[in-house]
């Protein structure tokens, strides 16, 4: 099944294309920053896929939700290992 089909909400798609520039720097264009809420001061992490030794593809998250999964995961596991 397609990821971009009708009925599936979830969809990978190209929403902007960036350049970088000779200091190794690109801007996120401003509908793409305020479609994800993202503001000035936020912070971002960066994820890699590799296929192999290859990265195929970047994804950006933003810290605090990275923080809060990592929370909802490990924190239970912590718990029950500190008892």
């Amino acid at each position: 099944m397609d990821c971009c089909s009708e009925n599936n909400e979830s969809c990978c798609k190209v929403e902007s294309v960036l350049t970088i520039d000779e200091r190794g720097q690109m801007v996120l264009p401003k509908d793409i920053r305020e479609k994800a809420n993202i503001r000035a001061g936020d912070k971002l992490a960066l994820v890699s896929f590799y296929h192999g030794t290859d990265v195929t593809c970047f994804a950006l998250m933003k810290v605090d939700e990275i923080n809060s999964m990592v929370k909802q995961i490990l924190g239970p596991m912590i718990k029950e290992t500190i008892r």
